[in-house]
């Protein structure tokens, strides 16, 4: 009887359950190497641990510390700037995209032109902005000779220098955006379209009201993973100048690398107290991400 009574339990609840137990190994999963290490990082945010002895309980010294220092301020400042540059990646992707979807011959080979820069590694593409960059031999310097204007090392200028590796990391970034946008050309509606060239719209009011809004899940995924790829950046800084000169183009991530595990400072509990910042800077965005996504699919509901 009891048997009897568990199964007929099962065949009425099944279809709420099913879900769950599908997701059940990846929540496991992600409890286990994602939330769990999170927690510990913040946990250790409250000690003072150089890596190797007993960790000392210092409460919100750390943050306190994070408050008055100098070289924090220019990293988060950093970040901002990274963050607003960034988003340019957004429309130029845009842009390209809009020009690349045509039908003439040899498209398909410039589209491969522009695509190169997303599939090469980060650190190539620091490495040969840093060639350009060059103050003796570079492009860049190259170009300002044809225009009169004196050779400017930017790498090792504290006011141009986070500008430089930002438009270094747009060029992979602009390919990324690009990519989306393609995707999303091909997904829209040729009805709509003839329908709206038929009413007489065409150039910038066909582009923004009938183009764009059916570029919308395109765009809001493009701006999601620029804005976090703004706030993660590390590779770039690493590479083409390596925080410098004289700290000013750091950035959190690089930062926190620098205090936690370089030899300068293995101070592992402010390095993750700087991580925590960080990521509670993602946290808000992600946050409202969710928002937003929820929203959609309770109005599509």
């Amino acid at each position: 009887m009891k048997a009897a009574e568990a199964d007929s339990w099962w065949v009425r609840h099944q279809r709420q359950l099913a879900p769950w137990l599908f997701l059940a190994p990846a929540f496991v999963l992600f409890v286990l190497y994602v939330v769990w290490p999170i927690g510990q990082s913040i946990r250790l945010s409250f000690y003072d641990w150089d890596g190797l002895g007993t960790p000392r309980w210092i409460g919100l010294g750390n943050y306190a510390e994070l408050i008055h220092d100098a070289d924090f301020r220019t990293a988060l400042w950093n970040n901002l700037l990274w963050l607003v540059g960034f988003m340019l990646a957004v429309p130029l992707g845009l842009a390209l995209a809009l020009f690349l979807n045509q039908t003439v011959f040899g498209i398909r080979a410039i589209k491969s032109l522009f695509f190169f820069p997303f599939v090469i590694s980060q650190v190539v593409i620091g490495l040969v902005f840093t060639w350009f960059y060059n103050p003796q031999l570079g492009l860049v310097n190259h170009v300002f000779g044809l225009i009169g204007q004196p050779d400017l090392a930017v790498l090792a200028d504290e006011d141009w220098v986070t500008f430089a590796i930002v438009a270094a990391g747009l060029y992979p970034q602009v390919a990324y955006c690009m990519i989306l946008y393609l995707t999303g050309l091909n997904s829209i509606r040729p009805d709509l379209i003839e329908a709206a060239r038929l009413e007489g719209a065409q150039g910038w009011p066909m582009l923004w009201r009938v183009v764009l809004p059916q570029l919308r899940p395109a765009t809001f995924i493009a701006v999601v993973v620029t804005v976090v790829g703004s706030l993660r950046s590390f590779d770039m800084v690493s590479i083409m100048t390596a925080g410098g000169p004289y700290g000013s183009s750091r950035v959190l991530a690089y930062y926190m690398y620098e205090q936690a595990l370089s030899e300068y400072g293995y101070r592992m509990g402010y390095g993750t107290a700087i991580a925590t910042v960080l990521f509670a800077l993602m946290l808000v965005y992600i946050l409202f991400v969710l928002w937003r996504i929820w929203r959609q699919e309770k109005d599509l509901a």
